[in-house]
């Protein structure tokens, strides 16, 4: 299939430019998937599991909440990252850190 580039608008040559990643990136998720039940196949066949072969993965550690909204319990914050609104609202408020700690 031969395609005449020459001939193509800017905007019909970014669009086929579009089209041809989306397909590379299908192409790259299909391999890969074959890829993974073969390993998958063969592990089983060999007896073991995918996390005796290469260890598991370690879950994640969620991160308790430190302070709760007294206008909205259910909204909390762990204390890490960016204040939210309802945490600096009461600040300004004049709500004290130490009230809005969780018991």
């Amino acid at each position: 299939m031969a395609i005449d580039l020459d001939s193509l608008s800017p905007k019909q040559l970014s669009e086929l430019i579009h089209r041809a990643n989306q397909r590379q990136h299908e192409i790259q998720r299909e391999r890969a998937a074959e890829v993974r039940e073969k390993i998958l196949a063969l592990a089983h066949k060999e007896g073991f599991t995918i996390d005796q072969l290469f260890g598991a993965r370690p879950a994640k550690r969620r991160v308790k909440p430190k302070y709760r909204n007294p206008a909205a319990p259910d909204e909390t914050w762990t204390g890490r990252g960016k204040q939210p609104r309802w945490f600096s609202a009461a600040l300004r408020a004049g709500k004290k850190e130490q009230e809005l700690l969780i018991g």
